[in-house]
């Protein structure tokens, strides 16, 4: 039953991301030339950092704050040095051009098996003008061969172990969330493979319920010859459980564990209000206040 009120339209995220520009607000950062193209009708072409933007399926599997906080952390690591970043399992391409859009000069590759989703990335590639120096190679993750290794790695692995939970039959969402080519394990030992001698790879992954069993991660990460140096534990809200961790990891020199740092980040307080250090985050990437 109604009262005869048409229904308000449920709010996309494109124009909610609109919303979100305070009147007056310049984004920074380098600017995408005239576009291309535009947006399918079951697309939406996301604000992302500064100017940049991200071509989404509207039902498909949409970047979030694990992307996010995983550029975040590997931004944060040694920039100068990190002129090559590969990130694996790419996606629609969200960590390599958030970036790309950070550091201008640097030079980045994406791999992705979900054709549908690496074609996502190419456009937006192509959308923000950095074409010359970002590239997507289509394949997995497992078996594919580049040719060189890389300063920087980067991987936002799939959560749920395949038989956990109920498969989505949307769009890009099940290789997104399921383990169907593997998990942390396979991430950490294709980053391995990848990295350069003093190179560095960030890691994100769930720790709660059965997003991971005890210690996987810091086993998987050392199976593959890495010591973790740091870990970034993410609170949704606080008083919450850690929800996830991105992990910086580098290859073993020694044989010996490294001492690493913890550190936490809460995205809301209390009373669900975004918290100074996720504000700073946001402000890193060129994204405009949201209080």
């Amino acid at each position: 039953m109604t009262d005869g009120t048409p229904k308000v339209p449920r709010e996309t995220p494109e124009e909610r991301a609109l919303r979100r520009r305070p009147p007056g607000w310049l984004a920074p950062g380098p600017k995408p030339p005239a576009p291309s193209e535009a947006p399918g009708d079951d697309e939406t072409l996301s604000f992302l950092s500064g100017d940049f933007r991200l071509f989404q399926k509207r039902a498909g599997n949409r970047w979030s704050i694990d992307e996010l906080v995983t550029a975040f952390v590997a931004s944060q690591v040694s920039p100068q040095e990190a002129h090559s970043h590969l990130d694996l399992g790419c996606g629609v391409g969200s960590v390599l051009l958030l970036l790309a859009w950070r550091f201008p000069e640097r030079r980045g590759i994406g791999v992705e098996a979900q054709a549908v989703s690496a074609e996502l990335a190419r456009r937006s590639i192509r959308y923000n003008g950095v074409a010359e120096r970002v590239t997507i190679v289509e394949g997995d993750l497992r078996d594919v061969e580049l040719g060189e290794r890389f300063s920087l790695v980067t991987g936002t692995p799939p959560y749920f172990p395949v038989g956990s939970g109920t498969i989505s039959s949307r769009v890009q969402r099940a290789p997104a969330a399921f383990e169907l080519r593997g998990g942390i394990e396979a991430y950490a030992e294709a980053a391995s493979r990848f990295l350069c001698e003093n190179g560095t790879f960030v890691v994100c992954n769930g720790v709660k319920g059965n997003h991971s069993e005890p210690l996987r991660n810091e086993r998987a990460l050392a199976t593959a010859g890495l010591d973790v140096t740091a870990r970034l534990d993410v609170i949704p809200r606080a008083g919450k459980e850690v929800l996830f961790s991105v992990y910086t990891a580098q290859k073993s020199v020694t044989g010996a564990p490294r001492c690493a740092t913890v550190s936490t980040l809460v995205v809301r307080d209390e009373a669900a209000r975004i918290t100074d250090a996720f504000a700073a985050v946001r402000d890193h990437f060129g994204m405009p206040p949201l209080r």
